[in-house]
């Protein structure tokens, strides 16, 4: 029997082009490791149409955020009739666009945050105050369709939420202000239809944020999660509820904070979340008994199975 044709689209030219560079270059290694021919594709320098000269068997996705996590290169995919991994084009642009996906979150009594959307060319700095006021004084700012944190920032006054606000505005024409959460951030990730080991992350800086995520050597990360076994449990399904409420599949990762109430807020499903070494789901499925590479083998496994 032949080896199969991997092609691990990597790179592209959204904001989290160097997270995805990494990620991309960790998966080719995994799926080397477990058997595949891989060609790693930088999607900013090169066109899609190579793939069908390439005959690749399966796209594996580690592009992240826009042109890879939205459904564009899904789409495009489906158009070349070349199988890829992780959620189709619904599920990847409903959880990449945060305003929506809270939506849902809100419309099937899915626990989440009280929020306000504030788009670019409507937004009056006078509004600032009377947004502050409706979300408990203290919110996060976030881009909609951005993603490793990237554009979001703190602000319990008027002042701090236009300025947050014109800084998010630099990537985003909407932006999502959420009320603050004060207490711990969780993260669940989603392999087919299992919720993995549940992981609790610790950072002395204000929120997890990017340098938190990606530069900070103070970040701590616990898994076990520490959590009651009935907790964690019910927390793991209540992820995978929320994982497919945004039409999500196969793989992803589900993110969630405990208020001072003790009650979940979750933030939002990722389609294609990080997948260096380091990286919360490998870290997940290293608990649950999977190495990178039969991680990354099990993520392609899937993909092919449906055909």
């Amino acid at each position: 029997m032949s080896r199969l044709n991997i092609a691990v689209l990597y790179g592209g030219d959204s904001a989290e082009r160097e997270i995805s560079l990494r990620s991309g270059e960790a998966v080719a290694k995994g799926l080397t490791e477990s058997g595949f021919d891989v060609v790693l594709f930088d999607t900013r320098d090169r066109q899609l149409s190579e793939l069908k000269l390439l005959a690749i068997d399966c796209a594996f996705i580690a592009l992240h955020g826009r042109g890879g996590e939205d459904g564009c290169i899904q789409g495009a995919l489906e158009y070349l009739g070349i199988p890829y991994t992780g959620s189709k084009v619904l599920g990847s642009a409903l959880s990449m666009d945060k305003t929506r996906s809270k939506l849902i979150f809100q419309a099937l009594g899915l626990p989440t945050a009280k929020f306000a959307v504030v788009e670019k060319d409507s937004f009056k700095a006078q509004d600032a105050t009377k947004i502050l006021a409706e979300l408990n004084g203290k919110v996060m700012v976030k881009p909609a369709h951005e993603g490793s944190s990237i554009g979001m920032a703190k602000a319990e006054t008027a002042q701090q939420l236009v300025d947050a606000l014109a800084a998010a505005f630099s990537f985003d024409e909407q932006v999502l202000v959420e009320a603050w959460i004060n207490g711990p951030e969780y993260t669940i990730a989603i392999l087919g239809e299992q919720a993995l080991p549940v992981i609790h992350m610790e950072t002395p800086r204000e929120f997890y944020d990017y340098e938190a995520k990606y530069q900070s050597t103070t970040t701590q990360y616990h898994c076990p999660c520490h959590l009651e076994q009935s907790e964690e449990q019910a927390l793991q399904a209540l992820a995978l509820k929320v994982f497919k409420a945004t039409n999500a599949s196969g793989w992803g990762r589900v993110d969630v904070m405990k208020n001072e109430q003790g009650q979940w807020q979750f933030l939002e499903v990722n389609t294609v979340p990080g997948m260096t070494e380091s990286s919360l789901v490998p870290k997940a499925a290293k608990v649950f008994g999977l190495s990178f590479s039969e991680l990354v083998k099990a993520i392609v496994d899937m993909r092919l199975k449906q055909d």
